[in-house]
């Protein structure tokens, strides 16, 4: 039998759960921001235009990318109706540069009518998937909706020294490489570690 699930402390679809989330996300790690910098310099490199976020959340780094970005077009993609509520008020006029999907990437269909994407971005999500064998059918996914030539910046967790504790919810750093290439991808390098966290180039 495969391993069970790792269950989530937070309902992040209650509004009470998503509001506390999004108040202490900065507080608990103020160098999510180094991250969105980090975005942005590689989107700005690729020339992005049609950026697709998984678990885009109360709106942090689409704020910084869309203000960063002025010609950006930005699909956010995230299941908590409170997420994109708190993301529409913090992103001002930029809104309407955003396609809002309500979806989760757990689900398998969560691609349809989606892309294509010249960049799919996720930051501190994919460890949602509540068990870290489940990232090589989402990495598959993602393919799927990149136009030839994307990117996928992927960010989140690792397990190990100077990271989490929990193996099973959180892979390694060379586990998450190992990941990626395995979903296909045929490039893939660590462009920031920091903190707990480390950002993946794919393509």
């Amino acid at each position: 039998m495969p391993t069970p699930d790792v269950p989530s402390p937070i309902d992040l679809r209650d509004p009470t759960d998503a509001q506390q989330w999004a108040e202490l996300a900065l507080v608990r790690r103020p160098w999510r921001a180094d991250f969105f910098a980090q975005f942005a310099e590689e989107l700005s490199a690729g020339q992005a235009r049609c950026v697709l976020e998984l678990g885009s959340g109360p709106g942090f780094l689409a704020k910084h990318l869309l203000d960063a970005l002025p010609h950006l077009s930005y699909t956010a993609l995230d299941f908590s109706a409170p997420m994109h509520a708190m993301a529409r008020a913090r992103l001002g006029g930029a809104v309407e540069r955003v396609q809002f999907v309500e979806r989760s990437f757990k689900d398998p269909a969560w691609v349809a009518g989606l892309g294509p994407f010249d960049h799919v971005i996720t930051h501190q999500a994919v460890h949602e998937l509540r068990h870290k064998r489940h990232a090589l059918g989402l990495h598959r996914q993602v393919r799927s909706v990149l136009a030839p030539g994307g990117r996928y910046l992927v960010c989140d967790h690792f397990a190990g020294d100077g990271g989490m504790s929990n193996d099973q919810l959180y892979m390694s750093v060379e586990e998450q490489r190992l990941t990626l290439r395995e979903a296909g991808f045929t490039h893939v390098a660590p462009v920031l570690l920091k903190g707990g966290l480390v950002l993946h180039a794919a393509r």
